[in-house]
């Protein structure tokens, strides 16, 4: 195996509203994290799939596996207190043979086989690959002394995956944890590593909204 995903799938769907986390929601008659774990699996049927859950989902996620008959590959891993507890668990599970890791948010199910293809060849070449699209909106940034306005031309929106060399993402996971972490690409940066950005796809969205479940029944409508 030379390739793995870890998948991190933790979130209590808070700005969703309602009992059932975003990642295992139904989108046009298969939930959430089927879709992205399918996504990994049609791009490369040999990657390794790390799936990182909270202990409380496990049980209702195997349950989900049974009702829709779903038999991609994978491993269950528990989730820790921040995402990069919880990507440090997967990691741990991770064969010493891949050469190439992937980190994924569960609720990205549209990941497309160009972006896949693409971050794994960057990383591949330069160490660290992170997808990012401009930012359409204006920005301002706010100071103790007010705000003012800033170029949008100097600054990208980060998707996931984030893709990394492994050697480069076990030595960034082996510091200890800093509230300033906000991605993996953080951890990779404050351990030394240049972050690679690669041409992102608007289609990729993250689904955290009830608004992004609409987005996400009509881009399944137009696959």
């Amino acid at each position: 195996m030379e390739k793995c995903v870890i998948i991190v799938a933790g979130g209590k769907g808070l700005r969703m509203g309602g009992e059932v986390p975003k990642q295992f929601r139904v989108v046009a008659g298969r939930p959430v994290l089927m879709r992205t774990i399918e996504a990994f699996h049609r791009y490369d049927s040999a990657i390794g799939v790390i799936l990182v859950l909270p202990d409380a989902h496990r049980d209702y996620w195997a349950a989900l596996c049974r009702e829709y008959a779903f038999a991609v590959p994978h491993t269950v891993v528990s989730g820790g207190e921040t995402r990069f507890h919880s990507v440090r668990n997967g990691l741990q599970t991770v064969p010493g043979e891949v050469r190439l890791i992937a980190v994924h948010d569960g609720v990205r199910p549209f990941v497309s086989c160009r972006l896949l293809i693409d971050t794994f060849a960057t990383a591949d070449e330069y160490g660290v690959a992170v997808p990012a699209v401009p930012v359409v909106d204006s920005l301002r940034r706010v100071t103790t002394e007010g705000n003012e306005a800033v170029s949008r031309a100097e600054y990208r929106s980060v998707q996931t995956p984030q893709v990394f060399r492994a050697e480069i993402l076990r030595e960034a996971y082996r510091q200890p944890y800093i509230d300033t972490f906000t991605d993996d690409a953080s951890v990779a940066e404050a351990a030394g590593y240049a972050v690679t950005l690669v041409e992102g796809d608007t289609d990729n969205i993250k689904i955290t909204s009830p608004r992004d479940m609409v987005l996400a029944e009509m881009l399944c409508a137009h696959e």
